[in-house]
């Protein structure tokens, strides 16, 4: 079974001329990117010993272990740091890791199997966890709010999610076609991109 990391941020550019880097932070503090040990890239393959030097509006400036001129610091622009999950500590109650929520089970309101949690997103409006539903082609996003999923049980590994009505009910043709007779098709996960962040969460209100 492959190591769970928490991405806890990225490269965003080099800084400077001495191989400083901007680093964008996913933590809830910018600094603790660099409290749990090196960083690693997402394969574990390569592992960065990072030094904060200071914050900035754009980020924190960071240097590298090892990374010394701006080249090499430009080498690693958009390199993803993560930790292994083992690294971090519990979260407090009510609250979990986003990576926790992946590949666990979905249910209905009544207890039916529904599919699987694909992954969360946030593209700025709130978060959004994305859900294989069994059977289907696409995957639906469900706001993450405690309406929508108003059960999260890690220790059982199951959500509980209210589907929009649409998706609990069996494709009809005047649902299937809009008012221009245009065929509908809803957000795919190549319509969106994985968004895991460090840093405990619970659903919005």
């Amino acid at each position: 079974m492959a190591q769970k990391r928490i991405l806890m941020g990225v490269i965003a550019t080099a800084h400077g001329v001495r191989g400083d880097v901007l680093v964008k932070a996913y933590t809830a503090v910018p600094e603790d990117v660099a409290r749990y040990g090196p960083l690693e890239s997402e394969d574990g393959a390569q592992r960065f010993a990072l030094t904060i030097k200071r914050s900035t509006p754009k980020g924190l400036i960071a240097r590298i272990e090892g990374v010394g001129d701006r080249d090499a610091a430009l080498a690693l622009r958009g390199m993803k740091l993560f930790v292994p999950r083992e690294r971090l500590p519990a979260p407090a109650e009510d609250e979990f890791y986003i990576e926790d929520l992946r590949g666990m089970a979905v249910l209905s309101p009544e207890g039916s199997p529904l599919g699987r949690v694909h992954a969360v997103h946030n593209f700025g409006a709130g978060d959004l966890i994305e859900v294989a539903v069994d059977g289907a082609r696409d995957t639906v996003l469900i706001p993450f709010t405690k309406a929508d999923v108003p059960v999260l049980d890690l220790t059982a590994g199951h959500i509980v999610v209210v589907l929009p009505a649409e998706d609990t009910t069996q494709n009809e043709a005047e649902d299937d076609v809009d008012d221009e007779g245009e065929a509908k098709r809803p957000a795919t996960s190549s319509q969106t991109q994985e968004d895991g962040h460090a840093g405990a969460r619970e659903p919005d209100a």
